[in-house]
């Protein structure tokens, strides 16, 4: 037993990691692979959970190649799905800007942007699956930007020196998810993809060690079924939402993931979540969500305070000499196109010296002025206009003529389901893919990475991946009569059940919203010993409180969205202890994690490499947590203090 409320268990290791030069590990495993022929994949069932950009084109691939599909999402189509609202576009090392750009460097950045805390070997992958990536896009159609001779266009994102993301102007993610989405509608249509919307994975279903299905619960209906495969995969996104305010979409939960952990997937790294340096600030205690400015608008926009604190003049009566342009003064190699983590926390700083601009102090300006003046209007509303209009009808404010406002928001998380080579997790047949795992990105994930990740994962990994655990497939039919599925389903219904009995006073929201006040202030852009254990004590109570005074009208036998609300609630007030559990044992401080007591002379965040260089893998057991460790191994990037000056 360890004091701070977990245990510690065995090392872990990623079995199907290939060895040998690292430009030739993909390939290596991509051979070893086991195969399976058309005529047995015709035999095979694949259950996908998620519609985005992971499990739209996972989905779509895998019943091209044979397999049968069945998909399932919560909306009330696949094209919903949270992967639509990425607007700056996709890292792909194509070197068309012949400006440096290689795949290696593409891996370094990456695995530098991440502060050294992810695995080199899937980096380097995610790198060179990049490449086919947007040949893949293009073949089906996605209108990306060009230039005037027609060649595709790039441009620069933060925590890299090279223009490497391609982009559809501020509506890339709705662009690659409408390609996606064409290509599962193909196999629908062909028979090999049977469609399942409006229905929400409530539980998963293991069979002798095995996952072989999932409970799930249609949501117009209430009715309760379970459904069966030879492997199921999860690309069901992230669980920023633990923090009620975010970037997310409303509907997006830690459900489909918490639901597999609680039956022995490993949880990896939950206190890595995401700031975006870029959203709108909130208006007031009456906002649901907070949107996002994409961060390409700082290619061209200029981050800038007040040098003098308390100023309260308009942005446009502060001559240029009283102006702070401290992204462009702190960090000259990057300016203001240094990495997320760094340019939310910088944001922050300014803000409680007292610079910050709009109500509460809490906001920094992004000025197109000197954007305007040197490329035209028109030029800039070619690149960002929708993403402008979008700005001025939430806050009735003209960016082309006065600066925005932006303030730091929880934006995408880094932890997830643990997975190996493969994208499989530690439950046998249980696949994760997209933000569901914990992938990729480290402590810090890359702005535009989150959908090269998506779809590497869904086009080309877990395609060539899954076949090695099918080809001992089919395996023995179950019905609703095996005592797990019998057991799983009987578990559903008694959670809905209770949480139908509580017939409290207190809506879902009100707990939802001060679960989010709790995690953002002690377990948001800084972190300290002493705010992560009063947080995990008033987790632990509001959780409490929840199970008793929680109020959900109507029945579980129809449609309630209460009711749909309140599992994810309660779902998510688990989740956040193990946040705070895990933030609490990784004192030191790297990427997005940032540890008040970890930190240089000069504020930065201070790694400790030598008691810290692991994945934080996390045992479900009813009580105290187990933490299990896969050490990382660097051979190719040599983990130094991240440095974007």
């Amino acid at each position: 037993m360890h004091n701070d409320g977990y245990s510690v268990g065995d090392d872990i290791r990623d079995s199907k990691a290939p060895t040998g030069d690292i430009s030739q590990r993909w390939e290596k495993r991509r051979f070893g692979a086991r195969l399976v022929n058309p005529a047995n994949k015709r035999k095979l069932n694949v259950i996908v959970v998620g519609t985005g950009l992971a499990g739209g084109s996972a989905a779509a691939t895998l019943g091209e190649l044979g397999y049968k599909v069945k998909s399932y999402c919560y909306q009330d189509s696949p094209r919903r799905a949270h992967s639509i609202a990425a607007q700056g576009g996709i890292n792909a090392a194509k070197n068309y800007r012949n400006d440096g750009d290689s795949v290696h460097r593409l891996f370094y950045d990456t695995v530098k942007g991440g502060d050294f805390r992810s695995r080199e070997s899937n980096v380097h992958r995610l790198a060179e699956v990049s490449v086919e990536i947007i040949d893949q896009c293009v073949a089906q159609g996605v209108p990306f930007a060009r230039e005037y001779g027609g060649l595709l266009d790039t441009r620069s994102f933060g925590g890299a020196q090279v223009s490497r993301t391609f982009y559809a102007r501020g509506q890339t993610g709705q662009q690659l998810l409408l390609g996606a989405y064409q290509a599962l509608e193909r196999q629908i249509s062909a028979g090999n993809v049977e469609m399942h919307e409006r229905h929400e994975m409530l539980e998963l279903i293991i069979v002798d060690g095995r996952a072989r299905g999932v409970v799930v619960r249609d949501l117009v209906t209430g009715e309760i079924t379970t459904e069966y495969a030879d492997a199921v995969v999860l690309a069901s996104g992230g669980y920023g939402n633990v923090f009620f305010l975010s970037t997310n979409a409303k509907g997006c939960n830690v459900t489909a993931t918490w639901r597999a952990h609680r039956k022995g997937a490993l949880f990896a790294n939950p206190c890595y979540t995401q700031i975006h340096p870029t959203c709108i600030p909130a208006s007031g205690d009456h906002q649901s969500k907070l949107t996002l400015m994409s961060e390409s608008l700082r290619n061209d926009g200029r981050v800038w305070v007040p040098k003098k604190e308390g100023d309260t003049r308009a942005a446009g009566d502060i001559p240029e000499d009283e102006r702070d342009y401290y992204l462009e003064r702190i960090y000259p190699a990057f300016g203001n196109l240094v990495p997320r983590d760094i340019a939310s926390r910088a944001a922050k700083n300014q803000c409680d010296a007292g610079k910050g601009v709009g109500p509460g102090g809490l906001g920094v300006y992004l000025d197109f002025a000197s954007a305007i003046a040197r490329l035209g209007k028109d030029a800039v509303e070619a690149k960002y206009g929708n993403l402008f209009d979008m700005y001025e009808r939430i806050t009735g404010e003209n960016p082309y003529e006065q600066p925005m406002r932006i303030y730091p928001a929880v934006h995408y998380t880094m932890g997830g389901l643990w997975v190996d080579y493969d994208l499989q997790s530690t439950i046998p047949g249980l696949f994760v893919i997209g933000e569901a795992n914990f992938s990729d990105h480290g402590a810090n994930r890359l702005g535009a990475s989150a959908l090269m990740q998506g779809l590497a994962d869904g086009y080309f990994v877990l395609p060539n991946t899954i076949s090695d655990y099918l080809a001992d497939g089919p395996f023995d039919a179950i019905d609703e009569n095996h005592p797990d599925v019998a057991a799983a389903r009987a578990s559903v219904e008694e959670r809905i059940n209770s949480l139908l009995a509580v017939d409290g006073d207190r809506t879902v929201d009100s707990f939802h919203r001060e679960l989010g006040k709790i995690v953002w202030e002690y377990c948001g852009m800084e972190r300290s010993d002493a705010g992560l254990r009063k947080a995990i004590g008033l987790i632990t109570d509001l959780r409490t409180e929840f199970w008793k005074r929680v109020k959900i009208p109507g029945s579980g036998a129809e449609f309630n969205q209460s009711l749909e609300r309140a599992g994810r609630v309660a779902d998510f007030l688990e989740m956040a202890e193990l946040m705070c559990i895990d933030a609490l044992h990784r004192t030191e401080s790297c990427g997005g994690h940032f540890r008040a007591e970890s930190q240089t002379e000069e504020g930065e965040a201070k790694r400790d490499d030598e008691n810290f260089s692991y994945v934080a893998a996390w045992e479900y057991t009813g009580g105290e947590p187990v933490l299990h460790k896969e050490n990382l191994q660097f051979e190719y990037v040599k983990p130094t203090q991240r440095s974007y000056k």
